[in-house]
């Protein structure tokens, strides 16, 4: 994004847009589903890796998952 946070053009609105909805389906909880996701992944059975953390839009949205052994 520019210094102002303005998207540049089209190409660049439609990056943010696709990013933005990859967070929303399959990264982001939902209080309306008990802050589960729409898109459920696979469970990771490892309940001891280490918390990780995935930015997307240069860290304004943020996901944590905790990573496969």
């Amino acid at each position: 994004m520019s210094a102002s946070g303005d998207p540049l053009g089209e190409k660049h609105l439609r990056q943010i847009v696709a990013e933005f909805l990859i967070h929303y389906h399959l990264e982001r909880n939902h209080q309306g589903l008990d802050n589960q996701l729409l898109t459920p992944l696979p469970a990771n059975s490892n309940a001891g890796g280490s918390i990780q953390c995935r930015e997307r839009l240069g860290g304004i949205l943020k996901y944590y998952y905790r990573e496969a052994a």
